[in-house]
This record gives structure tokens, C-alpha cells and sequence, in this order.
């Protein structure tokens, strides 16, 4: 079992027909998942996704933090659902002892299907994945630093089948894959 603690401020930008939002959890009540998402995990364990206060946070005072021990932890916004756009996220991996990271997923068709972007401090790479079933493969990544205890910024943008993976405002990868053409849920 994968235990995966960091810290998120989602400030994520999902554009599709003309669309766009930034969320942020600043205004939110700490000690739970915000509301209008869905906190949960791929596989097995809990995910324990709460709103909390962290000064270090890029906007302040709240931060999304998941803190259970979960096979791949997801949380996702429950109105979105996009075809074509972008995801961003502000994070810091904060903890772990098999995985440290961070990330972003998009095309959601449910807990067990959905592409994910990751990046890990304890491998020092990101990867993107395509899940499927439950069963998470990675299709290209990257070896870069990703520094723990550090916010770094994750965006990918995705068109069809065509992926690109921005990290700490680089471009890192660019992917293609079909397995989910639909439009999906966005989430951190």
C-alpha cells in the first residue's frame, strides 16, 4: 500500500467552451474535503483529503492536504467535466515513504478510469498515466528534480488524443494516447 501525504492548493484552470475557473480552498472550512468534491482512492486504503491552514501556501491561508495511506489517493471537483482544456495545480509533497507527489487528473470517468500527470520527489521524475480499470501504466516520462517541502506547479494541456506535461513552468512531455476520447471530471 502506497502512503502519499502532501499539501495541494489547487489552483487549477480547466478551459473548455469558453470556460475557465480557478479554484482555491481559502475561503473553505477547515477539517474536511470541500464541499461540492469527492474525496476518495484508486485501489485500496483511505485517502484522508481535509481542507487545513498552511502559511507556506502560495495563496493563503487554506491548502487541500491528503494525509491517509491509499494505493493512488484521487479528490475530485464534482461539476467539471471537460474534453478539451487545461489542469493546473500548486502542490508540495510533504511525506511518504513509497511515493511523494503531487498531481493532476483529467477525464475522469469514475474512480478506476482516468489519465493522471504525477510528480514524484522520491523518484525525481514525472510520468503520465493512463488508468484503466484500476490499473495504472505509465506511457512517458521524465527524470527532473522534484524537491520535497517545495510547492512546484503541474499543468497539463490536452486536446484529443495530444498531452503536453508543464512542470515548474517547463515543458517536460508530450504524449499521445486514445483511451478516454470523452469529455471528463478534472480533478487534483
Amino acid at each position: 500500500m502506497k502512503t502519499l501525504s502532501l499539501t495541494i492548493i489547487a489552483m487549477g484552470v480547466a478551459t473548455g467552451l469558453a470556460t475557465a475557473e480557478t479554484v482555491n480552498f481559502d475561503n473553505m472550512k477547515s477539517g474536511a474535503p470541500p464541499p461540492g468534491w469527492t474525496a476518495t482512492q484508486t485501489g485500496s486504503g483511505t485517502g484522508k483529503w481535509a481542507i487545513e491552514t498552511d502559511e507556506s501556501a502560495p495563496s493563503k491561508p487554506n491548502v487541500l492536504k491528503q494525509s491517509g495511506q491509499a494505493t493512488f489517493p484521487i479528490c475530485f471537483k464534482n461539476d467539471t467535466n471537460i474534453k478539451d482544456g487545461f489542469v493546473g495545480v500548486k502542490f508540495k509533497p510533504v511525506a511518504g515513504k513509497e511515493d511523494q507527489a503531487g498531481g493532476v487528473i483529467w477525464r475522469v470517468q469514475d474512480a478506476n478510469n482516468y489519465y493522471i500527470a504525477r510528480a514524484n520527489a522520491l523518484e525525481d521524475n514525472v510520468t503520465i498515466y493512463h488508468t484503466i480499470n484500476g490499473k495504472r501504466v505509465a506511457f512517458k516520462n521524465i527524470n527532473t528534480k522534484v524537491t520535497s517541502g517545495v510547492w512546484h506547479t503541474l499543468r497539463v494541456d490536452f486536446e484529443g488524443n495530444k498531452f503536453t506535461v508543464t512542470f515548474d513552468g517547463t515543458k517536460v512531455i508530450e504524449a499521445t494516447d486514445a483511451s478516454f476520447a470523452n469529455a471528463g471530471n478534472l480533478r487534483w
